[in-house]
């Protein structure tokens, strides 16, 4: 296809997108609940020809565009879920339903897949192998939607996957890229520190959780810092700790909970291992117990080299050297990742972030919004890569 083709066929869609895409900000739905957007999806893709549709799990939509010519299978996904966030924008397209917000960027993820999938339908005579349309449920919320998806079987047959998400540090008009890691495997852990709780005037009576808790928290800090590698990428946060209930008691009992992220599968395995040692031992010392709980979140996403490379040489095409921004590995998960163990995959950015009409808040904020010409680019590049990976 033709860089002049290919935008033609976008602006032709292009209002439409962002028509999907406020229609989707004003109706979001939670992780695991997104019944009403999957079917607006599923109600939405039966409009298009040539489309072989199905709902492999409850809350997700598959759609295959079988081509007209013998080729490889190509997999594009979009997640499709919500976050529990009041919104903060005055837009005439705002959340209409309390507490839940589209604060990440999944509506336009939809809504560009959906613009991708009526181009692409009509173009069934020129399309070498498959094409599958993953609208995924459940980004946000571990153990996540792609796993689901992948356990249903959409990934059966599938040669390689692509997804992007829209980013608000990234300036509108570029195009983020990273060979390799990408963004890190997120784990959970929780730590309870069982002391002897007593009158905070005879500190001596008692087995001081909190200053235990303190210790382990200090200590935990030396995993990164004094055991791993330097080069090595880890993340080790204790972001709760609750313990108390007024100035002169000393808890029995404190409460940690905190995060992982790391890349490498070998240095996230020996992390809770080590985790563990630092805390037996300084409860040992000081006489408490403990109880520790840790759970494996997504995997990291890995772009794939061969794919990565197609996926740069598509933005060279169509928007030129000057849009690629080569972005830095992210400590932050994204469950893409269960995709790319069935195939080789690309996770890319696409910016949306631009000051003066105020996108660019960080994700997850109440006043999160995106540049609406960043759709445009978005369907650009899936339309654009999907014939360039099926050449």
């Amino acid at each position: 296809m033709q860089t002049v083709n290919v935008n033609q066929l976008v602006d032709s869609v292009k209002d439409q997108v962002i028509s999907w895409r406020r229609y989707l900000h004003q109706h979001p739905e939670l992780s695991f609940h997104e019944e009403k957007t999957a079917q607006f999806v599923y109600e939405t893709l039966q409009t298009f020809n040539n489309l072989e549709l199905s709902r492999p799990t409850p809350n997700s939509v598959m759609a295959r565009l079988i081509g007209a010519k013998p080729g490889k299978v190509l997999a594009i996904r979009a997640d499709m879920d919500a976050l529990p966030i009041e919104e903060a924008n005055d837009l005439e397209y705002k959340s209409k339903n309390p507490g839940v917000m589209h604060a990440c960027g999944h509506d336009g993820h939809t809504s560009m897949l959906l613009g991708t999938a009526k181009i692409l339908s009509e173009l069934q005579d020129e399309i070498h192998g498959e094409i599958r349309f993953l609208f995924q449920h459940a980004e946000e919320v571990q153990p996540g939607g792609a796993e689901d998806m992948v356990h249903a079987g959409v990934m059966e047959g599938v040669d390689m996957v692509i997804g992007q998400h829209l980013w608000s540090s990234m300036d509108t008009g570029k195009v983020g890229i990273s060979y390799g890691p990408t963004m890190a495997a997120p784990d959970t852990f929780w730590i309870t520190i069982h002391g002897v709780g007593g009158h905070a005037a005879v500190p001596q009576q008692t087995v001081d959780s909190i200053a235990i808790g303190a210790q382990v928290v200090t200590n935990l800090q030396h995993i990164v810092s004094r055991n791993i590698d330097p080069l090595d990428n880890l993340v080790v946060s204790v972001t709760q700790f609750h313990g108390g209930t007024t100035h002169n008691v000393i808890p029995g009992t404190v409460e940690m909970q905190g995060t992982v992220r790391s890349f490498d599968p070998n240095l996230r395995a020996e992390a809770p291992q080590r985790m563990e040692r630092i805390i037996r031992g300084i409860c040992d010392a000081h006489g408490a117990t403990y109880t520790f709980r840790y759970e494996n979140g997504y995997r990291a996403v890995i772009n794939d080299d061969n794919v990565t490379s197609v996926i740069e040489e598509t933005v060279l095409e169509v928007f030129g050297a000057e849009a690629i921004d080569r972005v830095r590995p992210s400590m932050g998960g994204e469950d893409f990742s269960a995709f790319q163990q069935k195939a080789p995959g690309c996770f890319f950015y696409t910016g949306s972030g631009n000051a003066e009409k105020g996108t660019d808040f960080p994700h997850h904020h109440p006043n999160f919004n995106i540049d609406e010409d960043a759709l445009e680019r978005g369907v650009k590049m899936f339309v654009s890569a999907a014939f360039k990976l099926l050449a």
